[in-house]
């Protein structure tokens, strides 16, 4: 019972750890990125589709993201799409193709980008610590139900220390990487 306990919060503390990665992945570094268009969703014929499932995307060079629709009906939805989706974004139509140019940053912006990295990051951190707690919690009620032996607990109590330490590591080093990208000139 108290390993399963553990694989669950591991499994959650996982969890989280994605969840600041895909965040991360948004975040524009000046870099152009197709992660950076994941979020837009298109009108299509009257349902909100994401960009992805109407328009293939890619990235011809560093500063461009290219994005060729399936019916060339649907370039002028997408180019308005990516202008209100408040990226900061303006696409260029060439009539075949949607050409999003992606502009350098400057200082300020790369400082504000660098603070919402940090956010992100801190909110992932607090995830991991309350799967922690949540998973201590549930360590003390088994010990409580006689399910486990106070030395088990405190063994497990451990683990699951070692686990959120190991966890809030690898954010840390996410967002070390990302910080380096856009402080990048």
């Amino acid at each position: 019972m108290s390993k399963q306990i553990l694989i669950d919060a591991d499994g959650r503390m996982k969890k989280a750890v994605e969840v600041v990665r895909d965040e991360l992945a948004r975040i524009r570094t000046g870099k152009a990125t197709t992660a950076l268009l994941d979020g837009v969703k298109v009108d299509y014929y009257g349902t909100m589709t994401p960009l992805k499932q109407v328009a293939n995307i890619s990235t011809p060079d560093a500063h461009t993201i290219s994005v060729q629709a399936w019916e060339k009906s649907m370039l002028g939805p997408i180019e308005k799409a990516i202008q209100n989706a408040n990226l900061g974004l303006n696409p260029v139509n060439d009539g075949n193709v949607l050409r999003v140019p992606i502009p350098p940053l400057n200082e300020e912006r790369r400082r504000d980008l660098v603070k919402l990295v940090k956010k992100f990051a801190e909110d992932g951190k607090i995830a991991v610590r309350n799967v922690r707690r949540d998973a201590i919690e549930h360590l003390k009620k088994a010990e409580k139900n006689e399910h486990l032996s106070e030395d088990d607990r405190k063994r497990e109590e451990q683990e699951a220390q070692k686990m959120t330490d190991r966890h809030i590591k690898e954010i840390d080093g996410l967002v070390a990487q990302k910080e380096k990208e856009i402080m990048e000139v």
